[in-house]
C-alpha cells in the first residue's frame, strides 16, 4: 500500500477541480467517509471503482494511483550506483532484500531489470554459500530472460542473451547455454563503417570519427574477454599458450590496456597464472601474478570507465548511453576485496601459498585494500 499514492492523487486533482469529498464521494456512490480514509491512505477503493474515479479526473488508472513501472536511464543510473555502494556497507541481505524488492516493482522496466539481475550476478561472491549463491543466480537468471523475450531493444536483447547464458553455465547447465546460442551466426560485418561514412558526408567528421571510436573499442574488448577461453583450451600445448599469451601483451601494450581499462586486463592476468600453474610452471605463474599485483595496487583508482588520448571521443559516450555509466559493476571496496580474494582465496594457488613471492603479493593487496 505504501508504494501507492491514490491519496495524494486524489487530494490534487480535487483542488484543482474545486471538488469537495461529497461531491465526489456522490459521483461514486459511496460515502464521504470512505473518501476521507482513501485520501489519508487508511484504506484504499475497491477495484472495481478505480476505472470511474479515473474517468471522472479524466486521468489513467496509473496516474491515478501514482504507479511508475518505468524508471528514466538517469533514475537508473543512480540507484545503480547506490545499490553497489551499499553492498559493501549494508548487510548483503539486507540489499539483497531491496533488489529483489525492485524487480517485482519495476518488472516491465527492462533497462532496471537488467542491471538488477548484473548487480546480483557480481555479488555473489558475498552470499552465505552454494545454496543462497544458486538462488541468486536464478533470479538473476529469471531477470535476463525476461528481458531477452519482451524487451523492444535489440541491443538489450542480445546483452541479456549472453547473461542469460552466463548464468546458466553458473548454475552448472551447460545444455541449456548451448540451446539458447546456438545456431551461432557469424556477422558479416559491424554497422560503425557504414554509419561513420553517412557522417562524414554530411560533413560531421567529428561524431564519424567518435561512432569508429566506439566499434574499435568495442572490438578490443570483445578480443580480452574472448582469451581466457582460448587459453583454457591451449593448455595441452605449452608452446601455443605461451604464443596466444605472447600476443595477448602486445595488443595490451599497442592499446595501453593497463591505463585504459585495468579492470578487464586484471582477470586475464588470473588465467593466465593459473594456466602456467596447471602446466607446471610456478616461476612463470608468479610472474604474471607480480603484473596482476602491480597493476591492482597502481594508480588506477577511482575505477571508471574511460577514454584515452587515443580514444578522446570516448568518454561522453560512457556518459550518455551506457545505463550505468562510467562506474564499475561493483562498488571500490568490494572491487579491492575481490582482487586479494583473487590470490589468497583461489584454491589453483594453493600451490604457491608458502612461497615468499606469492605472500608478498597478497600483503600488498591487503595494504592496498586498506588505502580506500
Amino acid at each position: 500500500m505504501k508504494e501507492l499514492n491514490l491519496g495524494r492523487t486524489l487530494i490534487a486533482n480535487r483542488h484543482k477541480r474545486g471538488i469537495t469529498q461529497d461531491e465526489l464521494a456522490a459521483h461514486i456512490g459511496v460515502s464521504k467517509g470512505a473518501v476521507s480514509k482513501w485520501e489519508t491512505g487508511s484504506s484504499l477503493p475497491d477495484i472495481s471503482l478505480l476505472p470511474q474515479l479515473a474517468s471522472y479526473f479524466d486521468i489513467s488508472i496509473d496516474d491515478l494511483i501514482g504507479y511508475q513501472p518505468q524508471m528514466e536511464k538517469e533514475a537508473i543510473k543512480k540507484l545503480y550506483i547506490r545499490l553497489s555502494k551499499d553492498f559493501s556497507v549494508r548487510p548483503f541481505d539486507e540489499v539483497l532484500a531491496e533488489c529483489l524488492a525492485l524487480i517485482k516493482k519495476y518488472y516491465s522496466c527492462y533497462p532496471l531489470l537488467f542491471q538488477l539481475g548484473t548487480l546480483l550476478v557480481n555479488h555473489t561472491g558475498q552470499a552465505s554459500g552454494p545454496k543462497q549463491t544458486a538462488q541468486i543466480m536464478e533470479k538473476a537468471l529469471e531477470c535476463f530472460r525476461r528481458v531477452r523475450s519482451e524487451a523492444d531493444e535489440p541491443n538489450l536483447q542480445k546483452e541479456a542473451l549472453l547473461m542469460e547464458a552466463f548464468c546458466l553455465l553458473q548454475l552448472q547447465r551447460p545444455s541449456e547455454a548451448i540451446d539458447i546460442l546456438e545456431p551461432f551466426e557469424m556477422q558479416s560485418g559491424s554497422p560503425e563503417p557504414l554509419l561513420a561514412s553517412a557522417y562524414q558526408m554530411t560533413g560531421n567528421n567529428r561524431e564519424a570519427k567518435k561512432i569508429l571510436q566506439i566499434g574499435l573499442y568495442k572490438e578490443i574488448m570483445s578480443i580480452v574477454t574472448l582469451f581466457p577461453s582460448y587459453l583454457n583450451l591451449c593448455l595441452n600445448d605449452a608452446e601455443q599458450f605461451a604464443e596466444a599469451c605472447q600476443r595477448f601483451y602486445q595488443m595490451v601494450d599497442t592499446f595501453q590496456m593497463k591505463t585504459l581499462h585495468p579492470g578487464i586486463l586484471l582477470g586475464v592476468y588470473i588465467a593466465i597464472a593459473q594456466g602456467w600453474l596447471a602446466l607446471g610452471n610456478p616461476e612463470q605463474a608468479l610472474d604474471i601474478l607480480k603484473q596482476y599485483t602491480d597493476l591492482a595496487v597502481s594508480d588506477i583508482y577511482p575505477l571508471r570507465l574511460h577514454g584515452d588520448k587515443f580514444f578522446d571521443l570516448l568518454d561522453e559516450w560512457f556518459d550518455s548511453e551506457l545505463t550505468s555509466g562510467s562506474f564499475p559493476p561493483r562498488n571500490e571496496t568490494l572491487i579491492r576485496h575481490s582482487m586479494t580474494q583473487a590470490l589468497s582465496e583461489n584454491p589453483v594457488f594453493l600451490p604457491l601459498a608458502e612461497n615468499p613471492r606469492f605472500q608478498a603479493m597478497i600483503n600488498r593487496l591487503r595494504e592496498n585494500e586498506e588505502e580506500k
